[in-house]
């Protein structure tokens, strides 16, 4: 957890942050409504005599206290899927319309991409693209078993997507859930942080620049495009905005989630050139510049494990300009 204490100056009540951090996480579903109802999956899991919690903002997520997910026969008819609360909510904030062409830049295993055929109720089509083959085999799995048919699967480097393939030049929004330090999953995986380094989070903030730029460029004008990780680190959130705002044209834009959240930072001790503090392990760059943000980035999203008794996330929108 000494990873963590680099984000003290700027987490609220940073003694609540790092206690959540430490507490482990409830497993969670999504009912998966291509295949059945909300209704008719509580009473499978009722009949099953499993114990669920619903979720307020979200009727199709279930809080499993005491199972998981894979353990019962909705999960294996496709029924439930296994989601985190807070990995939910960027399909809901790119909110895809039935019939649209949507991309899934960093798809793999298909939580997302399987949720966003759902919300297009299995219509128009989502490219769910990844450059991991195994992964990918746990999509199309995935998929298949939750009987999502709108999916097409290409296995390449999200920075160097190609539309032609699919017949079309341009999506209308593009999700881009990218890979990430995964320090917001601590809770989840207690194991995130031990192999920390700050060369780690420099390193994967490039690639990260490179698939939002590219889905900037692969998105029609007017088009959305929505940003998320499971990170805390501003290296790879407000940083990565900053950079595509500069490079592509497109604005950030307000939205509302149903959860607590603060506003992206302006600021951040460091920058990308320094973890903001030489005692980080793994970190020998000391440089302790301050590095400033484009001020829109505020309209961003940190959600933290204290707030709603959750992971921790962080989620942009932006909209595509001509």
């Amino acid at each position: 957890m000494e990873v963590l204490d680099r984000y003290e100056s700027i987490v609220d009540d940073f003694e609540a942050f790092t206690a959540a951090c430490e507490r482990p996480l409830p497993a969670a579903v999504r009912v998966n409504t291509i295949k059945t109802t909300v209704e008719r999956a509580r009473a499978a899991l009722d009949a099953e005599g499993i114990a669920y919690d619903p979720v307020d903002w979200y009727p199709g997520l279930l809080k499993l206290p005491d199972d998981q997910p894979g353990t019962n026969w909705p999960y294996f008819h496709g029924w439930i899927y296994g989601q985190e609360e807070v990995s939910a909510v960027p399909a809901e904030v790119l909110d895809p319309e039935p019939g649209e062409r949507v991309w899934d830049a960093c798809a793999a295993p298909g939580s997302k991409t399987s949720q966003l055929a759902a919300l297009m109720d299995d219509e128009g089509v989502v490219v769910a693209t990844d450059s991991n083959l195994g992964r990918l085999s746990a999509l199309r799995s995935n998929a298949e078993r939750l009987g999502v048919t709108n999916v097409a699967v290409t296995h390449e480097d999200a920075r160097n997507h190609s539309l032609k393939p699919f017949g079309f030049d341009e999506y209308d929004r593009a999700l881009v859930d990218v890979p990430c330090s995964c320090e917001g999953t601590i809770r989840k995986n207690p194991d995130a942080l031990d192999d920390w380094e700050y060369d780690h989070v420099k390193g994967i903030s490039g690639v990260q620049k490179g698939v939002l730029r590219r889905a900037m460029q692969a998105t029609r004008a007017g088009g959305t495009v929505v940003y998320s990780t499971c990170t805390f680190a501003p290296e790879e959130n407000e940083a990565v905005l900053d950079y595509v705002l500069e490079e592509e044209p497109c604005r950030l834009i307000d939205f509302e989630i149903p959860l607590d959240s603060v506003p992206g930072i302006t600021e951040w001790p460091g920058g990308e050139d320094g973890a903001g503090d030489a005692d980080v392990a793994g970190s020998d760059d000391s440089d302790d510049r301050s590095r400033e943000f484009d001020p829109s980035v505020e309209k961003a999203k940190r959600i933290y494990p204290h707030h709603n008794d959750t992971g921790g996330f962080f989620c942009a929108k932006l909209e595509v300009e001509g």
